[in-house]
């Protein structure tokens, strides 16, 4: 029996029901990893996992399994991404994997396959609230720091007492880890996030190599003190030297140090209109495809905050928070994602990812690839982002055509 073609109406309906979860008053979503509205996600989805007749389970790490979890005996394919989402983000990110994971299972499981098939929702992989970014995928990897150095999130909320809510159980975090014998591969769908589908009219891409990531914490310590009655000379104003700090870390990739580099959160303190800030805690994000490269850019942007610093007579803190290698997607994975593409005779465009992914965690126990669709605009982690529903329908085809094929026949990838 052939599988069925993926079921248009059913996939759109979840995304814009998932949509609905963590909507807030600008049209956004903010759905944190742990928070309550990820929590509500994954209870949908496993409502419609299970209405479907497949099994759920949580693993230690939090991590959502839709399907049956890779075991000894077998050599499961993995399809995934994430349900979490950051702070007013767009409908899609992450959730489009998930949902797309889905329909593939429910269209292929219970055909007879050489290998299973199963989806996976990895938990917290944008890290808004709890800080420790694609940590489900890094538990399942084995790659996971040590978690205290993740106890607690931004908002005070311990790790321990979320994970426990979303089934999770971080005494017991080592048994989330996946037995690379297990598993044939992990194939990820995602949205592009970036302009180059849209503008090259293609409608799918297969991505070669995924950036990797060096993001700081920093912290500036200055001086409180009246806004009116404090002399210009002799400030140490925390805030003054955060601005310098946005600056000189915007001008990173123009001076060839890294692709891209971002101050994407900063907090003042305590933020008052007439007190010079004495506390500024921001976060520095630097990205690029060349390891080495990578880790240079931090160490600069860390010389330049420290001059900074000390030039305004601030004291800085630098930590770094978390960091993710530059992969390479597996070879053979691309060519089946372009054989089946080619077998409906779509074209496609080979390109990079400059945002992380759970892929690029799962690449170090198993092949790993993705497939993905052109975002309207060429944005994403806004309310406003957006794909079309015909290239949602067609890259959720393309995967499940990708996964059909990789199962069919038993051996390992070749």
């Amino acid at each position: 029996m052939p599988a069925q073609p993926v079921n248009r109406d059913r996939l759109l309906r979840r995304l814009t029901e998932l949509a609905q979860i963590g909507r807030s008053e600008s049209g956004g979503v903010t759905r944190p990893g742990f928070s309550p509205a990820d929590l509500e996600a994954r209870r949908y989805m496993v409502r419609e996992a299970e209405n479907s007749g497949l099994p759920t389970a949580v693993d230690a790490a939090g991590n959502l399994w839709l399907g049956p979890r890779p075991h000894p005996g077998t050599t499961t394919l993995v399809l995934g991404s994430h349900l979490d989402t950051v702070v007013d983000a767009g409908p899609l990110d992450g959730v489009y994997g998930v949902v797309s994971a889905l329909e593939a299972v429910e269209n292929l499981t219970f055909l007879d396959l050489a290998h299973p098939v199963t989806a996976v929702a990895f938990a917290n992989e944008e890290g808004a609230l709890h800080p420790q970014p694609f940590w489900g995928s890094l538990a399942a990897s084995g790659q996971l720091p040590t978690p205290a150095a993740a106890t607690t999130a931004y908002d005070g909320t311990l790790l321990r007492d979320a994970l426990a809510q979303a089934g999770g159980n971080l005494d017991a975090i080592d048994q989330a880890r996946l037995d690379p014998h297990q598993l044939l591969a992990y194939l990820e769908l995602h949205i592009e996030q970036g302009p180059v589908l849209e503008r090259e009219r293609i409608p799918i891409g297969i991505v070669d190599a995924i950036v990797g990531r060096v993001q700081l914490e920093v912290e500036l310590m200055g001086a409180a003190a009246h806004a009116g009655t404090t002399p210009m000379t002799g400030r140490s104003d925390a805030l003054a030297a955060a601005a310098e700090i946005v600056l000189a870390v915007e001008d990173l990739p123009a001076a060839g140090w890294c692709q891209v580099a971002t101050v994407g959160r900063l907090e003042a303190a305590p933020n008052s209109p007439n007190t010079i800030a004495g506390l500024v805690r921001l976060t520095v994000d630097v990205r690029d495809t060349d390891e080495a490269q990578l880790h240079q850019a931090a160490d600069e942007a860390v010389r330049r905050i420290e001059s900074i610093a000390q030039r305004r007579t601030v004291k800085a803190s630098c930590t770094r928070a978390a960091s993710s290698k530059p992969v390479l997607t597996d070879a053979a994975l691309r060519r089946s994602i372009a054989a089946a593409a080619a077998r409906r005779a779509v074209p496609t465009l080979t390109l990079t990812s400059g945002a992380g992914h759970d892929a690029q965690m799962m690449a170090a126990i198993t092949p790993a690839a993705m497939i993905f669709v052109p975002s309207v605009g060429g944005v994403s982690h806004v309310p406003h982002e957006d794909t079309s529903p015909d290239d949602l329908v067609l890259g959720a085809q393309m995967f499940q055509d990708t996964a059909l094929a990789l199962t069919s026949h038993p051996g390992s990838l070749a």
